[in-house]
């Protein structure tokens, strides 16, 4: 009992602070990212906002824009001059109260080109932060990688059914050249339930199988995982472990890769839960990012930092889905008012935001069940 207690008064410094670390973060850049085009673009901004809720503190600059920390710390918002609300619904009666000159730095009354470039510009500002942080990553502590060398082949697996064999060293995947077992590991993630066409070289010659990742359920800590595996271990010698040191545009390069790996496997794993081919117990809600934040805490503030380049591509990703609320779901009212030559009527836009707010409502819910398991384990002894 009082070791569970001492547990909880931790909670606040193990869990919660890495987590509102990375978060505030993202949220930051993101929101600067709409706020600067803003202004770019001759936007009034009233707020910017890291947290809801009331406020905590804050300060006016001189363009009259209400920077502002308040006490819910899950997320920002930048209103606009004439928005209803944080979510930027346009506020009719704000806009057809206005003056000539107010109407100048409406949000809602520019070209739909540049309410489109404000609304993108927060994703982006997140994809460019973890291209940053990736590249300098890179730049910093070189590129580690292991030479695509099987040490050994588990038995009953996709591997072992496909005749695969210890010393193969493989050199291809689908047509892929492979240079390291991390290429490997990346294909493997993103093709679950799929045949796999590998070539290795065993010996003096190349053998040609064909291999289908499955799911394997592991255990770490309190929490279980489902992993996509075919059932090979890389060698643990240190003669194939290679660390390159890449140049100042390679390890851009390289950033940019990253990043648009982690977007295609994120879409890659929603798509096999939608259809069927993976569990969706992997989607998870503040909870799960705090524990792992909070983990990743533990070993260095480096990791951390890079943990927030992880996070930045999937709030960004996330704000993308045409999901009313979203940053998506406005693009996507924008999208149609180009095609149109109009914006959607009122009626319809409050039917969307409203089919919007369930959908991030369910969401949520959801994220938060699947969180359930790593709350518990908080507090579970040892």
């Amino acid at each position: 009992m009082a070791n569970d207690v001492l547990q909880f008064l931790m909670l606040p410094f193990t869990k919660v602070l890495p987590f509102l670390v990375v978060l505030t973060v993202v949220v930051f850049i993101h929101e600067m990212g709409h706020f600067l085009v803003a202004r770019w673009c001759g936007v009034a901004v009233r707020t910017f906002s890291i947290g809801f809720g009331k406020e905590i503190w804050g300060f006016n600059d001189k363009q009259g824009t209400r920077w502002r920390l308040a006490w819910i710390p899950l997320g920002g918002y930048v209103k606009f001059m004439d928005d209803e609300n944080a979510a930027s619904v346009p506020s009719r009666e704000a806009i057809n109260s206005m003056t000539p000159a107010e109407r100048a730095g409406s949000f809602h009354a520019k070209p739909v080109w540049k309410r489109a470039a404000v609304v993108a510009a927060g994703p982006i500002a997140n994809f460019i932060l973890a291209i940053v942080i990736f590249a300098l990553w890179f730049g910093l502590f070189g590129v580690r990688s292991t030479e695509a060398r099987i040490a050994d082949v588990l038995p009953d697996t996709p591997a072992a059914r496909a005749g695969f064999a210890a010393n193969d060293l493989i050199v291809g995947v689908d047509g892929t050249a492979i240079k390291s077992f991390e290429d490997v590991q990346k294909i493997v993630s993103t093709h679950v339930g799929r045949p796999l066409a590998f070539t290795v070289q065993r010996g003096s010659g190349e053998v040609e199988l064909t291999a289908t990742p499955e799911l394997k359920e592991q255990t770490v800590g309190n929490q279980t995982m489902s992993t996509v595996v075919i059932g090979i271990r890389r060698s643990d010698n240190a003669a194939s472990v290679k660390l390159y040191q890449p140049g100042p545009i390679e390890a851009l390069s390289l950033g940019v890769d990253q990043t648009k790996f982690i977007i295609t496997s994120t879409l890659g794993y929603l798509g096999d839960v939608i259809g069927g081919r993976q569990k969706a117990d992997q989607l998870g809600g503040p909870a799960r990012i705090g524990d792992l934040a909070a983990k990743v805490a533990d070993k260095s503030v480096i990791d951390l930092v890079y943990l927030i380049g992880f996070i930045s591509v999937s709030v960004g990703l996330i704000n993308l889905f045409p999901i009313p609320l979203l940053d998506g779901g406005h693009l996507l009212f924008y999208a149609i008012e180009a095609v149109r030559r109009r914006p959607l009527s009122e009626g319809a836009q409050e039917i969307g935001f409203r089919i919007g707010f369930a959908v991030v409502l369910m969401l949520m819910i959801f994220a938060t069940f699947n969180d359930l398991p790593v709350i518990r384990g908080w507090f579970s002894a040892g």
